[in-house]
């Protein structure tokens, strides 16, 4: 029986504490603006005209290939729908499942490490690996709409041989390498010196000076490429940094000053405005979770 594409939904949160996948099919869908999600992401194209752009990273993104994206990136999707259909699976994943799947020899998380030599987000597939990658999706996809006997054990079981294939094809060298999705020099630059010193004060007039250039040029130029201002990166970067320190435990009033903010009032608007919970709401709710996870 053919797979048949789930109705499209907006969400960028989790429905499931596990992992979910999703196989979406559309003829017409807006630009999905900058975001990140408290999960890893594996993104496999199947038709469609998609760009994608992640952290100082823009990849063309052909059918078959896939991408690899862990929590800490922020992304932004450019869809051209008028050149095909936008057809894709999209799977998430929990880091306490991949943690708990993986073994002391296994490190099932290991091709979305951002510190690996190499590092990239995009798997170009060979044909043969296309096919393997494409049917183990389209297995685990219909196994998650299962409840026959067993359907939690073999969902794991495929989810597991899943994740192996693709760390296998990442050892193998298949990935693009960051320099070669980068195409303004500049705006890059600035991004890995945001991502390596969001605690420390950050401004347009300061970025465009350390790195030689018109601040409005820069400006102009990120607005292009990221698709959103520079500030705007800035403060995003922070408050994902801030999420995932709330949920790990550390206080509002330490987390505010670590993240770049100047003042804890500053700190709450901007956390509220983009999460709809203030930090300490947040970090309750977090512990909550882990405490029911565990």
């Amino acid at each position: 029986m053919a797979l048949q594409p789930q109705v499209f939904d907006p969400r960028q949160e989790m429905g499931r504490p596990d992992f979910e996948l999703q196989y979406k099919r559309d003829s017409y869908l807006k630009d999905v603006e900058l975001h990140h999600h408290d999960f890893f992401e594996l993104y496999f194209l199947m038709s469609g005209d998609v760009t994608y752009i992640i952290e100082s990273r823009i990849y063309h993104v052909m059918p078959g290939d896939m991408l690899m994206i862990s929590p800490r990136e922020l992304h932004q999707l450019v869809i051209r729908p008028e050149m095909s259909s936008y057809e894709r699976y999209v799977l998430w994943v929990d880091p306490q499942l991949l943690s708990r799947l993986s073994s002391q020899l296994t490190d099932l998380g290991a091709c979305f490490d951002p510190s690996r030599p190499g590092y990239g987000n995009l798997l170009r597939l060979k044909s043969e690996d296309r096919s393997r990658i494409r049917g183990l999706l389209e297995a685990l996809h219909r196994e998650s709409q299962s409840e026959g006997f067993g359907s939690d054990l073999l969902r794991e079981s495929l989810l597991i041989q899943l994740l192996v294939t693709v760390n296998r094809l990442v050892d193998q060298g298949g990935t693009q390498p960051e320099s070669a999705g980068k195409s303004n020099l500049a705006v890059a630059k600035v991004i890995d010196y945001v991502n390596l010193h969001y605690g420390e004060p950050l401004s347009l007039d300061m970025l465009a000076e350390q790195f030689y250039v018109s601040k409005y040029h820069l400006s102009h130029e990120f607005n292009r490429q990221v698709g959103t201002s520079l500030y705007r990166y800035i403060q995003k970067k922070r408050l994902l940094i801030a999420r995932q320190l709330l949920a790990q435990g550390k206080k509002p009033n330490e987390v505010y000053g670590i993240c770049g903010f100047g003042d804890y009032a500053g700190f709450y608007r901007a956390f509220k405005a983009e999460y709809g919970a203030a930090p300490r709401e947040y970090a309750l709710s977090a512990r909550h979770w882990n405490q029911e996870e565990k």
